[in-house]
């Protein structure tokens, strides 16, 4: 029955025609749109990007991580363990897929709607079939397929983006685990000396050689050197799991060895001069912010064209009537239906299209100036974190180590009392932190900085403040 009308009512066969024809031209791309999301993160990361998709996919990620985790970890291992096993990622190259599915959908012209009824009385019965296209919406289907296209080029850069904020918090969460598992090291061996004094002190005591007060001393100095030890392994534990939640791992996989130290900081910084103009034109979300421009552009264009016809369909019918005496009668024809908006003609649509471009492209312009400014302020806190870390790494701890073996000489020859000795060491004490901390502050302002350029902003500051163990390791006012 569905057939007649179809060949006797042409214009919708003419639209169904086209629907079968643009249909064929549009498919899902074989790579999902992660080539595009790998192309602008991989290398960056030096890590390799993939979307888990299936059975083999997920088995070959698992090997890979169980292989990195066998030996101590490094950033690189991290960055690339995260990328395959955090599974905040994958759903986010699952949206990458939603949005492709989008894009095809929009590229394809409205489906055309079928109807059949069928009515019987009185002795007779009455058959209609109908159906309808919308040709407005086949032609604005080039507009419509461009604008979706923008569209998923946008879900392309959020998943890159997203990628890049992966990898970049792994780099950070790895650099705050290292510092603090060094910490906790270094402490111990303080613990220890500690200890050994503190016995000492108690058998100079009980001979008379060393007095109450100097033991007191001794005694306070191993308690303060105890609790900034728990102090530091309670922060390591907690940066520790930090790290465990961006790797997304699990179960027997929460044994991985860290490195005894983070890497030295290098000698040489890098160049300022093209910071800025790089992070105007590799930053992910400023990308998109133009993207947003562009697809509003095209979006405001075809409200303009649409604004006083907004809904054109074409329908073919087909009625077939038998009366009570069997005599039958059929009908076609052809229907038009459209929509005009007659109070207030499109000027409506118009302007809220026209606003809201405007706001597109006023927030592209704002983002720009915040872009261009992060990546300057990230490069000047990348250049004084390198500074710092350096000045200590090469001046401040041998100073340090020259003046603690000069006071350990001249307690040794009786010159000076043991408070003295023990004011030194709380000083050597506190400098080794921040030794610490400055090389943990600049490997965490080189990923930020790296993320200012490209994207995947959101991590810690690289401007960190002291850590209790550090506040706590200055010399006690006497």
């Amino acid at each position: 029955m569905i057939a007649h009308p179809m060949r006797c009512a042409r214009s919708a066969g003419v639209a169904l025609l086209a629907t079968a024809l643009l249909g064929g031209c549009t498919s899902f791309s074989s790579d999902g749109g992660m080539d595009a999301v790998s192309g602008m993160t991989s290398q960056a990361l030096k890590a390799d990007v993939v979307a888990l998709r299936g059975d083999d996919d997920i088995a070959a990620a698992e090997a890979k991580v169980a292989a990195l985790l066998r030996r101590p970890l490094t950033a690189d291992a991290a960055v690339q363990i995260a990328l395959l096993n955090n599974r905040d990622l994958q759903a986010a190259y699952d949206e990458l897929g939603i949005a492709e599915a989008a894009r095809l959908r929009a590229s394809l012209p409205a489906a055309p709607r079928f109807s059949l009824s069928r009515l019987a009385g009185g002795g007779g019965f009455e058959i209609e079939a109908q159906v309808v296209g919308n040709i407005l919406s086949l032609a604005t289907l080039p507009a419509r397929a461009n604008i979706a296209s923008d569209r998923f080029r946008q879900a392309q850069l959020r998943a890159a983006e997203a990628t890049l904020r992966t990898g970049f918090e792994a780099r950070r969460a790895f650099a705050e685990a290292v510092a603090a598992r060094q910490l906790v090291g270094f402490l111990t061996q303080v613990q220890s000396s500690a200890e050994a004094a503190v016995e000492l002190s108690k058998r100079l005591g009980e001979s008379g050689s060393m007095t109450k007060l100097d033991q007191a001393r001794n005694k306070v100095f191993h308690a303060e050197t105890m609790a900034r030890l728990a102090t530091a392994r309670q922060r390591a534990t907690a940066s520790r799991e930090r790290l465990v939640r961006v790797l997304g791992l699990s179960g027997h996989d929460l044994g991985f060895a860290l490195p005894a130290n983070l890497p030295a900081v290098p000698e040489r910084a890098i160049d300022a001069k093209q910071i800025e103009v790089e992070a105007i034109r590799r930053r992910a979300d400023l990308q998109i912010a133009r993207l947003e421009v562009i697809a509003l552009g095209k979006s405001y264009g075809l409200t303009k064209v649409t604004r006083v016809l907004n809904l054109l369909e074409v329908s073919g019918t087909y009625k077939r009537t038998k009366d009570a005496a069997g005599e039958k009668t059929i009908e076609r024809g052809i229907g038009v239906e459209f929509e005009i908006p007659l109070f207030d003609f499109g000027e409506t649509s118009v302007r809220e299209a026209e606003a809201t471009y405007a706001q597109a492209v006023n927030r592209l312009s704002a983002k720009a100036v915040n872009v261009a400014s992060e990546a300057r302020e990230a490069h000047a806190q990348y250049r004084a974190a390198a500074d710092v870390a350096r000045r200590y790494q090469r001046d401040v701890l041998p100073l340090r180590k020259t003046i603690t073996d000069e006071t350990l000489l001249r307690y040794n020859a009786m010159q000076i009392d043991v408070f003295a000795l023990l004011v030194e060491s709380r000083e050597r004490i506190a400098a080794t932190i921040a030794a610490i901390e400055a090389q943990r502050d600049f490997w965490l302002a080189d990923t930020n900085l790296k993320s200012a350029v490209l994207g995947g902003h959101g991590g810690s500051s690289a401007t960190t403040t002291p850590s209790t163990a550090s506040a706590s390791a200055e010399p006690a006012g006497h």
